[in-house]
């Protein structure tokens, strides 16, 4: 794997971590009911954790050579506490399995110089990525006994 393919699957990775910031900022603002404070909070915790992941791909961006995107990919609009979560849980699972394929070809064509550092940066957002989804279902459980 040459250096502009790593590039452009970090790249996609940014365009998705581009995305799930935004999307979790527009949820957080469209949350209401009894349990919204605390699901507010998350939401806007987790959206931080988005924006240091696209601060991580930009940097191993930047160290191959290659130019960040300025892209976005899809956001998907939600209204009700349920749908918000869902959809959110939905992405992270995506993000996971997209980040588990960027490791595995990490792990079988190496960059040299740079084939540590970007296992691991990558695994590390990949276990964020992962919390999120234990997390997100915990919500999801609870928003459930809510009601």
């Amino acid at each position: 794997m040459s250096k502009e393919e790593v590039i452009k699957l970090l790249n996609h990775g940014l365009d998705l971590e581009h995305a799930a910031y935004v999307q979790y900022l527009s949820h957080a603002e469209v949350v209401e009911g009894e349990i919204a404070e605390p699901i507010i909070e998350r939401l806007k915790e987790i959206a931080g954790d988005e924006k240091n992941h696209q601060d991580k791909f930009r940097t191993l961006i930047g160290a191959l050579g290659g130019v960040p995107s300025m892209g976005i990919a899809p956001t998907h609009p939600a209204k009700s506490i349920k749908e918000i979560l869902e959809q959110n849980l939905k992405d992270e699972k995506d993000a996971v399995d997209t980040y588990r394929g960027i490791m595995q070809k990490l792990k079988t064509e190496k960059i040299r110089y740079y084939d540590y550092l970007l296992e691991h940066e990558v695994r590390h957002i990949l276990m964020e990525e992962q919390e999120h989804i234990t997390e997100l279902e915990l919500l999801l459980a609870i928003q459930g006994s809510s009601y």
